[in-house]
């Protein structure tokens, strides 16, 4: 079997960028972090701060007695995604992008003659030096070849920072044999467990179980998929639709009084809804979930007709927010909330025989296309002219602290998100240079 995936992993991703944006931060022990405050965790830590066990998920307060030096960054989200974007430029001169897998992580498609060992790993070389001259010097990377995409990000787990590693299936299983099975992408803390107790107990004895045994243990066609994988072979998947889109923020001091959180509750509303405005669907559900500090958690749902514009959206989050927050806490922690039940916006309308008892109201057709229309002009006023020009019951300042594009596991910003104007009134499109300032 020849080779036919390359999958690059680039180190300590947002700490490295936070680097080579500031020279002194180069060679220190960093953290990068949401809010200023020891009761948050790093989001990511450089290699310097690894070496302390600091890594992604530490308390700041813990971190910061492991690493007397640690240095806290507040995270930049549009410098990740500006400098994603340049990476995947400069990686697809050299070899086609297949798949981006998150925001620091990609695999490529080898062709030709490039499926040979030695000239992948030519390639490889390549790509990183071109990566050192055109993009940064200090974005490292690791990186795997193989026959798939799971054996091949594998291979670029074995050797960080900075390797090339190869793996092929007849390297397998002894390969990975110093591994322990949740080392492998696809076997968590609890699938781990549930392997164990039905006696495997190590990486060998998973390769040489049956299929059809994985598929038992997984319950689903799951299982099958990574037996698969794991002997090397890459079976297509079909495409998932999307089922939901999801917003949330921890709270930083200033904004875990009610109100303000509330507002915040708000704006997270109004990011939400115009991502999906953008995605042309309507939404038939809302969730809310809030962290009370020092206290549990809250959460509710409440349904109404298809709708997407905005108006409509904030009427229904009133109307959850009062019902979720019933006791009144004085401060909270998170809020978190998702549009779900989604449908296209090309989908016929399923009228209702009954009266409507739905949250945002009874509205005529007139009303309804009225407020979509206002909530696109919404939408075309932000992006021209930047997230705070205009607000639907908002002042500049509420919520003006977290409201930039944030990155999630699940969702990599465009390079539009970021390329409006900010607060100096200076253009995100015009940052085409290796270094930003510093307190930009």
């Amino acid at each position: 079997m020849q080779l036919k995936v390359l999958f690059i992993d680039f180190n300590s991703y947002f700490a490295s960028v936070e680097q080579q944006l500031n020279p002194a931060l180069r060679g220190k022990p960093i953290a990068v972090v949401p809010v200023m405050t020891d009761s948050t965790c790093a989001i990511a830590a450089s290699y310097e701060a690894k070496a302390f066990g600091v890594k992604t998920g530490t308390n700041i307060g813990e971190a910061k007695q492991k690493c007397p030096g640690l240095i806290c960054v507040p995270a930049r989200h549009d410098a990740y995604v500006h400098f994603h974007h340049k990476l995947i430029d400069e990686v697809d001169k050299h070899v086609p992008v297949m798949r981006v897998e998150s925001i620091d992580e990609m695999a490529c498609e080898l062709y030709r003659e490039y499926r040979e060992e030695a000239k992948a790993i030519e390639l490889s070389q390549r790509i990183k030096a071109g990566i050192f001259k055109n993009v940064g010097e200090h974005l490292g990377s690791s990186i795997g070849l193989s026959t798939n995409r799971f054996l091949a990000k594998v291979a670029s787990d074995l050797k960080k920072p900075h390797g090339i590693t190869v793996i092929h299936p007849r390297d397998m299983p002894g390969k990975l044999s110093h591994l322990r099975m949740h080392d492998l992408p696809g076997i968590g803390k609890n699938m781990s467990q549930r392997l164990i107790a039905k006696g495997i107990f190590s990486i060998e004895q998973l390769y040489h179980a049956a299929p059809k045994q994985l598929r038992a243990l997984w319950g689903s066609i799951e299982g099958e998929r990574f037996w698969y994988a794991l002997h090397g072979q890459e079976l297509a998947r079909e495409e998932s639709e999307r089922g939901m889109v999801t917003h949330s923020h921890v709270l930083g001091p200033e904004d875990r009084p009610l109100a303000r959180a509330e507002n915040v509750g708000r704006r997270l509303l109004l990011k939400a809804a115009s991502r999906m405005r953008a995605l042309g669907y309507n939404a038939t559900h809302l969730e809310l979930s809030v962290r009370i500090e020092f206290g549990d958690r809250l959460h509710g749902s409440i349904r109404f007709p298809p709708v997407n514009d905005s108006f409509a959206l904030l009427k229904a989050f009133a109307t959850l927010w009062s019902q979720v927050l019933t006791h009144q806490p004085s401060h909270l922690k998170k809020v978190s909330l998702a549009l779900y039940g989604l449908t296209s916006v090309e989908a016929p309308e399923q009228l209702s025989l009954f009266p409507s008892t739905s949250p945002i109201g009874a509205r005529s057709q007139e009303q309804r296309i009225t407020c979509e229309k206002l909530s696109r002009v919404l939408d075309a006023v932000t992006k021209r002219y930047g997230r705070h020009s205009l607000t639907l019951g908002l002042t500049e300042q509420d919520g003006k602290s977290f409201t930039g594009t944030k990155i999630a596991f699940n969702r990599i910003p465009e390079r539009e998100d970021f390329e409006q104007w900010d607060e100096t009134g200076k253009a995100m499109r015009d940052l085409e240079h290796d270094l930003l300032p510093v307190d930009e």
